[in-house]
């Protein structure tokens, strides 16, 4: 079966965001001085052939584990769905 991930790689909360402190200050610039807090992330969608769900879900973790967040500075989420 073919699946479908999406996945959301975000950095650790507890850890300074560059680039969203760079568009929260620039915010003010665009007169929207009521957007603050902003974090930037990565958003990767991918395609899994796998047995069942389980077996995909098992693939993505492993993938976001070994390759796409880094677990010092990055935390991930994701989704699997049937494509």
């Amino acid at each position: 079966m073919k699946f479908r991930a999406e996945i959301t790689v975000m950095p650790l909360r507890a850890l300074l965001d560059p680039q969203g402190k760079a568009i929260s200050a620039s915010m003010i610039n665009l007169d929207l001085p009521e957007i603050t807090n902003v974090r930037v992330g990565k958003h990767i969608t991918l395609d899994v052939e796998a047995e069942d769900q389980a077996a995909a879900d098992e693939k993505v973790e492993t993938a976001c584990k070994q390759l796409l967040a880094n677990p010092i500075m990055e935390y991930y989420e994701y989704t699997v769905r049937p494509a």
